[in-house]
């Protein structure tokens, strides 16, 4: 009886791990997904790059707005709850900002699109935490590696679409079915228990470590920002690269953290959470010092190869430390992290645009460079 009953404790321990997968590759795919239609949106709209600057801003805004506020959620609803009403709001937004024609509507839909990014991304995160713990292993970088390559598939699936003649609205719909799918395929397996104890506060500042742990992911998103908004600018005015082969910066990064992350778990359980945060960041370090340093176009995209395969396994693991501390609850100290982090993804590029006005390009990523290197420094401390 007790083997009948591990076994199917095991099946079901199992099926939540994939139903896992599925989440954060459904918010992979949904969130690249917008990219390729950026370019239809500002037509249609009639946008300058001002005008579209400002509309993307309001993204960034719908998600900050709701990701302190997930932590919440999850702990009075559950994850399954809110990971449901997230990919559903998700889905919806899709075809509308395939559509919608101007700047007010677009605005708003952007809005409520970057809330269910924010909701989907803190309470698959909370999720995740959870499953690594019962499983007792590291998972969190195999998650994220699905995050990853959805986001690889989301702008692949619709450029291609794009390419061969369809509209917008059509690629998307060709999304949003494989969406479907994998949105019915989790829900029978996600978490649906509260986190929530009567004695918990629904809301927490966050102070101490959990502050710290927000400062260092707010340095990874900084670092992966850069390459995302500065990269291509990087090799075409400091490389001399030319601009139709710019977008090979972002996208050996791209494939470096993928391949890194879905290796991610089996590097963590052999060398440890310590090692591989403390070799992942100086390793990111020293692909910035080599993009800077080495004036060769094929140097620095070797350097940024190295970004995405040092940092990839930072921010997994920035996760299930915020899991296992106890100064604030779990889904709160994940919600506040989330947050504070996917600040560097929105402020991070104009600091550095800031800095590289003020001086250079390359002094700009070489401060991130020196950041990453607080991060190297403080791996023991992390992974306690």
């Amino acid at each position: 009886m007790t083997t009948l009953e591990d076994s199917a404790s095991e099946t079901k321990a199992l099926a939540t791990q994939r139903a896992t997968r599925a989440v954060f590759l459904i918010a992979g795919i949904g969130m690249a997904s917008w990219a390729p239609l950026v370019p239809y949106a500002k037509d249609r709209a009639l946008l300058s790059d001002g005008s579209l600057g400002t509309l993307l801003l309001f993204l960034g805004l719908g998600s900050l707005v709701a990701m302190p506020l997930t932590g919440m959620l999850v702990g009075r609803l559950g994850c399954k709850r809110v990971i449901a009403s997230g990919s559903l709001l998700l889905l919806l937004m899709l075809p509308l900002l395939a559509t919608l024609s101007t700047p007010v509507t677009l605005a708003l839909t952007l809005m409520v699109f970057g809330a269910a990014i924010g909701l989907v991304d803190v309470a698959m995160n909370i999720q995740a935490v959870e499953v690594e713990k019962n499983a007792g292993k590291a998972m969190m970088s195999g998650f994220h590696g699905f995050f990853s390559a959805g986001g690889i598939v989301g702008a692949g699936l619709v450029s291609a679409a794009l390419a061969l003649g369809a509209s917008p609205l059509v690629s998307v719909l060709i999304i949003n079915f494989l969406l479907v799918l994998l949105w019915i395929y989790c829900q029978g397996h996600l978490l649906s228990q509260r986190l929530h104890q009567p004695d918990t506060p629904l809301f927490v500042v966050p102070r101490g470590w959990v502050l710290f742990l927000g400062v260092l992911c707010f340095i990874l998103f900084l670092t992966e920002g850069a390459i995302l908004d500065w990269g291509a600018l990087f090799l075409t005015n400091t490389r001399d690269l030319p601009a139709s082969q710019a977008g090979l910066g972002y996208a050996v990064f791209s494939v470096a953290m993928t391949i890194g992350r879905l290796f991610g778990d089996r590097i963590v359980n052999f060398f440890g959470r310590t090692a591989t945060l403390f070799c992942g960041s100086l390793c990111a370090a020293g692909g910035l010092v080599l993009a800077v340093v080495v004036p060769d176009a094929t140097c620095t995209l070797i350097g940024f190869l190295l970004v995405g395969f040092g940092a990839s396994n930072a921010v997994p693991i920035m996760f299930s430390a915020a899991g296992k501390q106890q100064v604030m609850p779990a889904n709160l100290a994940i919600a506040a992290m989330t947050t504070i982090g996917y600040a560097g993804i929105l402020a991070g590029p104009a600091l550095v645009g800031f800095i590289s006005q003020l001086s250079s390009l390359s002094v700009a990523f070489s401060g991130i460079a020196a950041l990453l290197l607080v991060v190297a420094a403080s791996a023991r401390q992390i992974t306690r």
